[in-house]
C-alpha cells in the first residue's frame, strides 16, 4: 500500500463538503446528512433519532458535526443514543468529516450526523 492510500473496507467514506451540502460516497447529499453502515440519506436534526437507533447495533460511536462551529447537541438526543450504547462526539462538521473517515479507516464502528456548514 502507498502511504497516500486510505482503505475503508466495507464503509462508506465522507469525499467532501459545502455550503450546504455533503458528498458520501461519491453522492452528493443536500442540506443535513446521516451517513451510517450501508445507508447515507438526508438527516432532519436532532429530533431524527429513529434511523440512528434503528443502527444500534452496528455502531459505537456517532460523530456529530454540528455545522460551522461546535455546539452542544441537545441533551435528549444524547441521553437517546446514549440509552441505545452509542457515544455521542459533537464537533464542528469539518472536524467530524475528518474524524469519520479516520475512525472508518480504522475498522470502527461509526456513524456521522451532519449539520451543512454555511
Amino acid at each position: 500500500m502507498r502511504i497516500t492510500e486510505v482503505e475503508f473496507g466495507t464503509g462508506t467514506p465522507i469525499d467532501g463538503y459545502g455550503p450546504g451540502f455533503f458528498r458520501v460516497g461519491g453522492e452528493v447529499v443536500q442540506g443535513a446528512a446521516l451517513v451510517l453502515p450501508g445507508a447515507t440519506m438526508s438527516w432532519e436534526g436532532y429530533a431524527d433519532t429513529a434511523s440512528i437507533l434503528g443502527s444500534a447495533d452496528g455502531i459505537d460511536i456517532l460523530i456529530v458535526g454540528t455545522g460551522t462551529e461546535i455546539a452542544h447537541p441537545p441533551p435528549a438526543f444524547r441521553t437517546a443514543l446514549e440509552a441505545a450504547g452509542i457515544g455521542v462526539e459533537p464537533m464542528a462538521s469539518a472536524a467530524a468529516c475528518r474524524t469519520y473517515n479516520v475512525l472508518l479507516s480504522e475498522g470502527r464502528r461509526v456513524g456521522a450526523a451532519l449539520l451543512p456548514v454555511s
